[in-house]
């Protein structure tokens, strides 16, 4: 099996596998347990969270600075600072191409009498900053939300978040970045994503599945979600896999040290694969293939065909890909990304979702292309 579905989660690196395994073979570890046993296991956890910190050029380890809150993955990260930044009743502004976990929230949240506020995308796939102004000017009197993506998981495309924060600073909104994508892909560092809390999740760059984490910066607090234990000062309680955080921050570090070579390399076979795919197929359409996009990631939809239909030949073929968001992609809705874009009917029908990562070869992608082409046109004839 060909696997281009990288965007939803990844293979794990080896090396992080080992490091996981070295860490549970240690037997039982609580790091709230206050015995011998229970101390050690909590200094290996900060260890790794001081190492989390530094791929991030973030000092985790000042009293009252920046903090990191551990959770299960990206979506209870995006919960988490969705329900909790700001005051219960602050307007809640997301931007209309967000994931599903942020828009689901926002959705609740105007059901529970919340204001929400959705901010329309230019054709370019990007949030329209003009509008998100327009927004924040509304709401100039009360302290609102704000929650952006850093790069799109369906298309790629990085946003403008530098414009964004710069509107949110002058307008005195929090602002919340969904990283999910962009972190260990993008050379991104706190200084590069200005805002108050930073969604994080490893299954997205070779770490394991089951943990996220959410980056506060200095002064920024956040109400729980949940309740029962004393963890992480109460803002996200229960007991902390120290494994799964070891292994997020040796995959970060990996990530980190590879990007220049890893990113130049995905690129290269991007456009390898794209250009086969043009080659091959009449009436194909690449989203966002102008815009600065996610170094592995290509959206494409296929005039004359229909999402399901090539995804199910595709898998019986050996290769797997996804119509959309890994979060949907089960029932295959129509992609909200690209309706919010304004894109024709066609093109939201027969959109397809590839995802390279480091470890994708150019026999897979040759193989992979050449398969997508042949199964297209004989779907289409």
């Amino acid at each position: 099996m060909i696997y281009l579905d990288n965007n939803a989660t990844t293979a794990m690196d080896p090396s992080v596998i080992t490091a996981i395994a070295q860490e549970l073979s240690r037997g039982p570890a609580n790091p709230s347990s206050q015995h011998s046993i229970g101390r050690a296991a909590n200094e290996r956890l900060d260890d790794a969270v001081l190492r989390i910190g530094k791929c991030l050029s973030s000092d985790l380890s000042v009293p009252g600075g920046a903090r990191l809150i551990l959770t299960s993955g990206g979506t209870e990260s995006n919960n988490l600072a969705l329900a909790g930044l700001g005051l219960p009743d602050s307007p809640l502004i997301v931007s209309a191409i967000e994931h599903a976990s942020v828009l689901a929230f926002a959705k609740a949240a105007e059901k529970a009498g919340r204001q929400v506020h959705l901010v329309p995308a230019t054709p370019a796939g990007t949030i329209n900053v003009a509008a998100l102004h327009e927004t924040l000017e509304r709401f100039h009197s009360c302290t609102a939300v704000v929650s952006v993506m850093s790069a799109n998981n369906e298309t790629g495309i990085v946003q403008p978040i530098d414009e964004v924060a710069r509107l949110c600073r002058s307008a005195g909104a929090l602002l919340h970045v969904d990283a999910t994508q962009s972190i260990g892909k993008l050379p991104a560092t706190i200084d590069d994503i200005p805002a108050d809390a930073i969604t994080i999740t490893p299954h997205k760059f070779h770490g394991p599945a089951g943990i996220g984490a959410l980056w506060l910066a200095s002064g920024v607090k956040v109400r729980p979600s949940l309740f029962g234990g004393e963890q992480q000062l109460l803002t996200r309680p229960g007991t902390l896999p120290v494994a799964l955080a070891v292994g997020l921050a040796r995959a970060l570090e990996l990530a980190v040290d590879n990007m220049l070579v890893t990113g130049q390399r995905l690129v290269e076979l991007r456009n390898r694969f794209e250009s086969k795919l043009s080659d091959g197929c009449n009436d194909l359409l690449i989203h966002g293939a102008n815009e600065n996009r996610l170094p592995g990631t290509t959206c494409a939809s296929f005039r004359g065909t229909d999402r399901q239909s090539m995804l199910m030949a595709l898998d019986m073929a050996g290769v797997a890909c996804s119509s959309g968001s890994a979060c949907s992609s089960g029932s295959s809705p129509p992609s909200h990304v690209l309706i919010a874009m304004g894109c024709p009917t066609w093109a939201i029908q027969s959109a397809i979702r590839f995802g390279s990562s480091r470890f994708s070869t150019i026999d897979d992608i040759d193989q992979a292309a050449d398969c997508i082409c042949r199964i297209y046109n004989r779907l289409r004839s």
